[in-house]
């Protein structure tokens, strides 16, 4: 028996990558199962519940037709209880039949600049994170977690390990491992560094199932349906895809079996998925809660949010993807009307919060590329300009204390965001946030592009609100 060791015992992972593992068990292929567990004391209480069950929870799938169907998954057979010393996930690090350590994070989660350096200066919890595992302790962002399960496991001679991403993250395999690398320099850990580098892998992954956070009434739902009252219940859409570099050190599952595509290189999966779901997903979030919608699927069966995001689709993504010189090995117009059609599925309830989230980390890595390679080539920006428009509207409902719910951005310096949207010129100041934008910063073109999209905003909130963009 094979074991994957994951890190973020979160709905995502839940839905995803433990559905994967658990189709091959069913077919008989019992070689592999999850251990998980988090680097932090969230999700206590769905811990627990996942302790009291087994590892086992049902999940539950909704077409976008309305059809819904439950599965039992029980792929996990450890749940790994929180401890500050990460003792429960050392043990199963240094246990030689872990052949992967996995994990699923934001965007932000990666600490990462514009440059894919490690941002010590953006994240004070990066470097309190070096201070404490220099000190003998446990680390407890990505990079000190792994550091702690990996100088445990070299120790303990357990022997190679793949490191496997399974988040949003453009290059989440490379970038990740150079993250790791650059903590390790910093920690002085030479001997440490040497062994990761002829030990580990990194493969690259695009992951894609939409994954709302989980409701009392999904827990209702599933009793109603199965008998089984189940607190650690969880709902996503049936679309799911998988898509990995078969780039792995000691073994892997045969996913292949359950649909899995194993590749030579990820990339132009990657960028549809980021540049055609990722940053569409949070055009319809932003622009839904500038007019008062609370869901995703009421802003895409708006027409003009949906305008909104076709268009940025159709006029400046797919000619930028697909091109004589690299032509796109998927149908990218079939794969947005796939896209908005998941979107409009009401049964999925999706938030605008949730979806909203990491607009600081979601500009640089989603939208901004468009743009950059949109201008290189003297095109036009008007469509995708739409996007950080809608999102400096937002910002500035935020900043007057106008959206219906917490807003949460971990790479947002809230009293930056503040001062960008008190600047006599908001669009000028939003424009030329580093942070953002990178050496597009101060960009005359994205300025003017960007002032002339936000006259649209202000125009479409108006009209369907009665009041200005920036106040509700």
């Amino acid at each position: 028996m094979h074991t994957i060791l994951h890190l973020g015992l979160g709905s995502f992972h839940r839905a995803h990558q433990a559905v994967y593992v658990h189709q091959l068990r069913q077919l008989g292929d019992t070689r592999w199962a999850i251990a998980a567990g988090n680097l932090r004391p969230d999700m206590l209480d769905t811990i627990a519940a996942l302790q009291a069950q087994g590892g086992a929870y049902t999940l539950e799938t909704v077409t976008p037709q309305g059809k819904r169907s439950y599965t039992r998954v029980t792929s996990i057979e450890r749940v790994l209880p929180y401890q500050d010393d990460l003792a429960p996930l050392v043990a199963v690090a240094t246990d030689p039949a872990t052949r992967i350590i996995s994990f699923t994070v934001t965007e932000a989660g990666y600490y990462l600049d514009a440059r894919d350096h490690l941002d010590w200066a953006s994240f004070p919890d990066l470097s309190a994170d070096l201070v404490a595992v220099k000190a003998g302790q446990a680390g407890h962002t990505l990079y000190g977690g792994l550091v702690t399960l990996l100088r445990a496991r070299m120790k303990a001679q357990a022997g190679p390990v793949t490191l496997m991403n399974c988040d949003n993250l453009r290059h989440n395999g490379e970038r990740s491992r150079g993250g790791l690398l650059e903590f390790i320099e910093a920690l002085g850990d030479a001997a440490l560094k040497v062994w990761v580098l002829a030990n580990t892998s990194s493969p690259n992954a695009m992951v894609d199932r939409i994954t709302p956070r989980p409701t009392p009434d999904v827990v209702e739902r599933v009793t109603a349906a199965t008998g089984q009252h189940d607190p650690a219940a969880l709902m996503g859409e049936s679309f799911i895809q998988w898509v990995i570099e078969d780039n792995f050190v000691a073994g892997r599952p045969e996913w292949e079996r359950v649909g899995v595509e194993m590749v030579a290189s990820v990339d132009a999966y990657e960028e549809a998925k980021i540049r055609l779901l990722n940053a569409t997903h949070s055009c319809i979030a932003w622009a839904g809660t500038l007019i008062g919608c609370r869901y995703i699927h009421e802003g895409t069966h708006h027409a003009v949010i949906r305008r909104f995001a076709y268009d940025y689709v159709t006029d400046d993504v797919i000619p930028v993807l697909d091109t004589p010189e690299h032509p796109c090995p998927i149908n990218l117009p079939d794969y947005r009307d796939v896209v908005l059609d998941r979107f409009s599925n009401p049964a999925i309830a999706d938030t605008n919060q949730r979806v909203a989230m990491d607009g600081f980390s979601k500009i640089p890595g989603f939208i901004a590329p468009t743009i950059r390679e949109r201008l290189a080539r003297g095109e036009a920006i008007e469509s995708v300009a739409m996007l950080p428009a809608l999102f400096l509207a937002y910002l500035q409902r935020w900043h007057a204390g106008q959206i219906p719910y917490t807003y949460q951005d971990q790479a947002m310096k809230p009293e930056a965001a503040h001062a960008m949207c008190d600047a006599s010129d908001p669009v000028q100041a939003f424009c030329a946030d580093t942070t953002l934008w990178g050496e597009l910063a101060g960009d005359p073109r994205l300025v003017d592009a960007v002032r002339r999209a936000r006259d649209r905003v202000g125009r479409f909130v108006t009209a369907h609100t009665g009041v200005s963009a920036t106040a509700a």
